[in-house]
């Protein structure tokens, strides 16, 4: 399959469950996710900021207040939800359609860059990340929150395995090694904190 052919599968699987994403997500979003998003905001300062992979707009409730912000996602439907929850939140949020992979800003315009639960859904998450770097300034940082592969025989080898139905089903790889993808991008990793085990990590890197 060709680069195009699955950044157009990934935008259709997440246009088609846009309508429902909250809800399928409500329970672990209420019991650890919400937590886990307001911990690494509060390592965010007031800045210029790009949110990659916005969805819904899960991440607005915990946006520095005055920051300036820049929220982007692949798809169409999920962004149609993230500006009503601006509108609600009374948010000044510049939401845009683009591709993770290429994205529409000059280089060095954020001062940071934030993505929650979206390299797992990336097709080329290198290329992805690259961009990061790209677009924040030098020696700007880079935050994310991530589910990764279990780096042990057994829960590894069972991710591999049911990975093929989870993207068919949800568009989003288990099994993705997000840590050493951000050393293959350049970046400057500082630390990648276990929040759940080895399954979630907390990623914090400089350009």
């Amino acid at each position: 399959m060709t680069r195009t052919n699955q950044t157009t599968r990934t935008r259709g699987r997440y246009n088609r469950i846009a309508p429902i994403y909250d809800f399928i997500e409500a329970f672990v979003e209420r019991a650890a996710i919400g937590a886990w998003r307001r911990q690494l905001w509060e390592q965010v300062p007031r800045a210029r900021i790009l949110e990659v992979g916005v969805g819904t707009g899960k991440n607005m409730p915990y946006y520095p207040p005055g920051a300036s912000v820049t929220a982007v996602d692949l798809s169409e439907r999920m962004l149609d939800r993230a500006r009503r929850r601006a509108a609600e939140l009374r948010l000044d949020v510049d939401l845009c359609q683009m591709d993770i992979e290429h994205l529409g800003f000059p280089g060095e315009t954020f001062d940071i860059a934030v993505a929650t639960f979206v390299f797992c859904s990336v097709p080329l998450p290198v290329a992805g990340l690259r961009e990061l770097a790209r677009v924040v300034r030098r020696d700007g940082e880079i935050w994310l929150l991530e589910h990764v592969r279990i780096d042990r025989p057994v829960a590894g080898a069972i991710m591999d395995a049911f990975n093929p139905l989870v993207v068919r089903m949800m568009g989003a790889n288990i099994n993705r090694r997000t840590v050493e993808n951000v050393r293959l991008a350049g970046l400057n990793l500082l630390e990648a904190a276990d929040l759940r085990g080895q399954l979630v990590k907390l990623i914090h890197a400089r350009s």
